[in-house]
Formats: structure tokens, sequence, C-alpha cells
């Protein structure tokens, strides 16, 4: 069962970003990936700053991630989501629901957090997929295949209409134990994260954030409190506008 809560409408201001005229854009499906590192005395979160000269939330601090690719679909693994964590991405999904679009928004998560930090989740390959996709063939040399079982989904948000872009972004959480490569990246030569920093959640606070950035990272430290790991089914918080509202639901 999903609870449904319908909330005032947010202040623009807070939602980071200007209306633009004219037709609203549809939004694209994304991934966004926040990886938990515990082996400090403080948990703590990846993040990194976004390049001054994007039209996107520039000079924010985000967490790694990006729009799903059509290769992201079509990839096939070895190591596969949770079916808990799948079935959650099947609900209320844009169009028509597929195990396929589910899969490929787990593997974009990985994908953009290897372009974007040269981090690698995944597990020593026993045969190699087949793509012609540059950067998932990226992905392939360094001798491993992306492990998408330790994602958990935590929440997703739609941009507001009138955005200058606009993301049906899901938001997985994933240990950092599940990274191959915690202390070693691989170079990486990327025009969004400027650099990777390893941030607690008082840190992270500190830094200009976007709205929701801020929202995820409060949700997240809450669940946290009540369960050091979550669930595969943890409840999934979902925020949209719906007409002149903001809807807040949990899924």
């Amino acid at each position: 069962m999903s609870t449904v809560k319908i909330l005032p409408h947010p202040d623009p201001q807070m939602l980071d970003g200007k209306t633009v005229p004219g037709r609203s854009m549809r939004p694209r499906d994304a991934a966004t990936l926040i990886v938990l590192r515990n082996d400090g005395k403080e948990r703590r979160v990846l993040m990194g700053k976004r390049h001054e000269a994007h039209a996107f939330m520039p000079n924010k601090f985000v967490f790694p991630g990006g729009r799903l690719d059509t290769a992201d679909c079509r990839l096939t693994v070895e190591h596969g989501l949770h079916p808990q964590v799948e079935e959650k991405l099947l609900l209320k999904m844009r169009g028509k629901p597929s195990r396929s679009r589910a899969r490929g928004l787990g593997l974009a998560a990985i994908r953009e957090a290897f372009e974007e930090t040269g981090l690698i989740i995944g597990q020593k390959a026993s045969r190699m997929p087949r793509t012609s996709d540059a950067s998932w063939k990226a992905f392939f040399e360094s001798g491993y295949v992306p492990d998408l079982s330790g994602l958990r989904y935590f929440a997703r948000a739609i941009t507001p209409p009138g955005r200058p872009r606009r993301f049906d972004a899901r938001f997985f959480v994933i240990d950092a134990s599940h990274v191959v490569n915690i202390d070693n990246p691989y170079a990486v030569h990327t025009e969004e994260l400027l650099d990777r920093y390893w941030l607690t959640f008082d840190e992270a606070r500190q830094q200009e954030l976007p709205w929701i950035t801020r929202e995820i990272l409060r949700m997240l430290e809450d669940a946290l409190s009540v369960t050091p790991e979550l669930r595969p089914d943890h409840g999934v918080h979902f925020q949209r506008m719906q007409g002149s509202n903001w809807v807040f639901e949990t899924l």
C-alpha cells in the first residue's frame, strides 16, 4: 500500500530552477547513486561539484548520476537487481513498465558513477557482455562486470514543469563495500563533476546543494538512524508536481 501527502506548492527557488516559457519538456528517465562509506568514525557519502558552465544546477554539490541510455536497457547482466528492488522500480513507471528498463536504471546509476568518479561496482567477469556502447566498453576493460545486487532503491523525484531540464530521477543507495576500487579509482575525464568528495552528512549539508539533494540527504539520514542498512523492500519516497500541488508518496 502506498501513502500520499499533498503539500503546498514549493517555493520555486527551493526547487533550483527558473521557469522557462513555452511547452513543458517531458521528463527523461535518470538514475542517481548514493555511495555510503562506513569505515571511519562517521558515515560519509560520495558527492561531486558540478561545473559552473552547466545550464542545470551549476556549482552545486550532487551525487553522481545522469540520464538513462538505450544501451543500459539492452545490456545483459550476470548479477541482477534484488527481486524486491526490481518490483519497486516497476511501480508507477511512466509508459509501459518493463523489467529491462528497471534493470537499465540500476545499470545507468553504476555507469554514471564510473564515468564521473572512476569507481567500479561490479564483480570479476566470467564472460564479457556484448555491447557497442563506448561507456560500457570502458567499464568492461577493467575486467569487471556490473553487479546490481547491492543497490537499494530509496527515492524518486520528477523535476517540476517549466525547468530547462526535466528528469524522472531514481535515487539508489549502495554501501561502499560493493565498490571494488574504493581507494584507487580509475582516472576519468569528465565535464560533469569537478572532483570527488567523501563528506559526512553534516559536511554535506554545509555545501551548496540542490533542494532535492538536501531533501534526499535528510530522508536518508532519518532512515539510517532507524536501521543501519536499508532493506530491499524499504519504502520509496516519490515526489513530483500534480497540478498545482507537490505530492509526496511512499511506494
